[in-house]
């Protein structure tokens, strides 16, 4: 099983229709009782300019947003390759947008 966690970007292989992509880790690494699976938001260049499309420029990512309305659950298999991490502030920067769009 793959070591992830919170906070890092990686290339995932989302199947044709979707692409291979940039997708920010949400949750850690599985238990050894859990399914293998980690829930990822995905990073997108197609901007539309709504208020679900948080940017947060890093190095290791084309320009683009993060998109709230993209939080999919996946299999660890599909981690590619880590990118990067975000620091502490951005990744509160997601959370709080992530309530926002939950209505948590």
């Amino acid at each position: 099983m793959i070591a992830v966690h919170p906070g890092e970007v990686w290339v995932v292989d989302f199947g044709m229709a979707a692409k291979v992509r940039p997708a920010l880790i949400l949750t850690g690494t599985p238990a050894d009782d859990e399914l293998d699976l980690v829930t990822v938001i995905l990073h997108t260049t197609a901007l539309r300019g709504n208020r679900w499309e948080l940017v947060l420029p890093k190095p290791f990512l084309k320009p683009g947003a993060f998109h709230l309305q993209q939080i999919q659950t996946i299999p660890t298999v599909r981690l590619e390759r880590r990118l990067g991490v975000l620091n502490p502030d951005e990744m509160e920067r997601v959370l709080d947008a992530l309530a926002g769009r939950l209505a948590l």
